[in-house]
């Protein structure tokens, strides 16, 4: 008899703890109110970053090396003439790849070296003679024109900031409909996007050719169009966005 209830006892306390850990722990903090907020934070860009690629390519090792060299040492030469700071360039490593056609000694065919320079520009009024003088003397290969901020992580805590400063509004306008108060924040959770609204150009338009149809010795002759414009150097506002959630006490 003993054994019997001692058995059923233990039975017992198997189906609770079955019971407990199957029931999902639910928390509940009393007197809280949870808001969600945006805020975002506009301003004018201020820095402009230049791309060019570096390539050469020759049958000979040295001189293809040499080529991208001396390419990379113009593009730097041009913009200390426009007034950019040595630590405003910033020169990439060079690589260096092998054809895969081959001689009959078995050496390849080409050498191909490629690399890039960064330039990072504060005046804006430097761009445009800055692509002017690389493409026209055929420098190097334009990539891209970015604008964007010198100091992002300032722009992304104005964000922040805003995004709580809508919170605790939006939290007080809430509870004064209760005659309640705001009290501490007893958790917040926050979000910042990147930049947005940033200007790219990645290519420029090639320079094109026209046929003039007309009858005389020289019918077909071709027509250099002229170069296109340079593109505008300044932007429209760049944006960054914030979003938190955040968990007030109620007084």
């Amino acid at each position: 008899m003993k054994r019997s209830l001692l058995f059923a006892f233990a039975l017992c306390l198997l189906i609770a703890r079955a019971d407990a850990q199957q029931a999902p722990d639910v928390k509940f903090i009393a007197d809280t109110l949870v808001v969600q907020a945006g805020g975002s934070y506009e301003a004018d860009p201020d820095l402009a970053i230049l791309v060019f690629d570096i390539t050469s390519q020759d049958k000979d090792l040295k001189k293809a090396y040499g080529d991208a060299t001396a390419s990379m040492q113009r593009i730097v030469t041009l913009a200390d003439q426009n007034g950019i700071k040595k630590s405003d360039v910033s020169a990439g490593t060079l690589t260096l790849s092998p054809s895969y056609d081959r001689d009959r000694r078995g050496k390849p065919k080409l050498y191909y070296v490629q690399g890039e320079i960064t330039l990072r520009v504060h005046d804006f009024s430097k761009i445009g003679p800055l692509l002017d003088g690389a493409v026209q003397d055929n420098i190097v290969d334009f990539r891209s024109l970015t604008y964007s901020l010198q100091d992002e992580e300032a722009a992304k805590e104005h964000a922040a900031a805003s995004a709580m400063r809508h919170a605790v509004e939006r939290a007080t306008a809430a509870l004064a409909e209760t005659g309640q108060k705001l009290g501490p924040v007893r958790y917040a959770s926050l979000d910042v996007s990147q930049l947005v609204g940033i200007a790219t150009l990645t290519t420029l338009p090639a320079v094109s050719e026209s046929v003039e149809p007309h009858f005389g010795l020289f019918a077909g002759e071709k027509k250099v169009a002229a170069p296109p414009p340079m593109p505008p150097v300044q932007p429209g506002k760049i944006s960054v966005t914030a979003t938190v959630q955040c968990a007030f006490a109620i007084k």
